[in-house]
């Protein structure tokens, strides 16, 4: 027997499509400094509460609208937060050891990162990820604004990449080069002044960067809300550094052994002293999304 489309088991209520159009609205009154006005009956600021749902809604809204809650409720003041996803199989790997990565987790969860990417004012990457990968950064999954695309390389691993690399040279949107002060004017004269944003002491002695500083520079420039999307270096080491406020962790259903690693940071010798943040967990098709607070109360 065929399952009935939620669509007709609930014909009134608000779908996914309707409810993402509502969520943009939000986010476009924060950065406005508002608050948006939606329609009765869709959705609601409650005292002390944030956004509730103040209708029907279909199981599929239900499910969007409880996984970017946390996102809905920064107010435009709010202070800056920082939001990172991974996704990895089930033995914890981003790639085989080819570096094949297309793709770990499937379209649900790929669309969930596009959302994130519309809500948020400037997506994270590593250099790595822009070496392996040349992504794009963009919403084209999903109706909404394309946010600042970040690359945090305080080395300039990427001079060479900067004639060729998408996100240099396809105009969907902004770019910001995060890199060290020291290599500020070889930056400018690469990329233009205008993408290059340069802070003193982001190189750390070990040749890791001092990530406090990327975010109180980037928060500088109105960029409140970040969305650290990879790769797995660093996001390892925003969480490690304490500077990521929640993640988003997707494990797909798959086993690839040997491949390049996900998350993985210096943790705590007992596990009676090991991160347990509270956590929810949300299905995306065949993937399991695990949706952790990393700063709880």
């Amino acid at each position: 027997m065929s399952a009935i489309p939620a669509h007709d088991v609930f014909p009134n209520a608000l779908g996914a499509d309707a409810l993402w159009t509502h969520c943009l609205a939000i986010a476009a009154a924060r950065r406005s400094g508002g608050r948006a006005q939606l329609p009765p009956a869709t959705l609601a600021v409650s005292p002390g509460a944030g956004w509730q749902l103040a209708g029907p809604c279909q199981p599929a809204a239900q499910g969007v609208f409880s996984l970017l809650k946390p996102l809905l409720d920064r107010g435009p003041d709010s202070p800056a937060w920082v939001i990172a996803q991974l996704g990895q199989s089930l033995d914890g790997y981003v790639a085989t050891r080819t570096g094949d990565s297309c793709f770990v987790n499937g379209p649900e969860n790929l669309m969930h990162l596009h959302r994130l990417r519309a809500l948020c004012d400037a997506v994270v990457v590593g250099a790595g990820t822009v070496v392996a990968d040349d992504p794009q950064l963009t919403t084209r999954r999903v109706p909404g604004p394309n946010p600042v695309r970040v690359l945090l390389d305080p080395s300039l691993r990427l001079a060479v990449q900067v004639p060729t690399a998408r996100v240099f040279g396809d105009g969907a949107g902004a770019t910001l080069w995060l890199c060290d002060a020291a290599r500020q004017a070889e930056a400018e004269a690469l990329a233009g002044p205008q993408r290059v944003l340069a802070v003193p002491g982001l190189l750390r002695d070990d040749g890791t960067p001092h990530l406090a500083l990327a975010m109180a520079a980037l928060h500088a420039r109105g960029l409140k809300l970040l969305f650290v999307e990879g790769g797995g270096v660093t996001v390892s080491r925003f969480l490690a550094q304490g500077c990521l406020d929640r993640l988003h962790l997707a494990v797909a259903p798959v086993l690839i052994g040997n491949g390049r690693p996900g998350l993985r940071f210096t943790g705590a010798e007992r596990l009676a002293d090991c991160l347990r943040p509270p956590c929810r967990v949300h299905p995306m098709g065949s993937d399991q999304l695990w949706d952790l607070d990393l700063r709880p109360g």
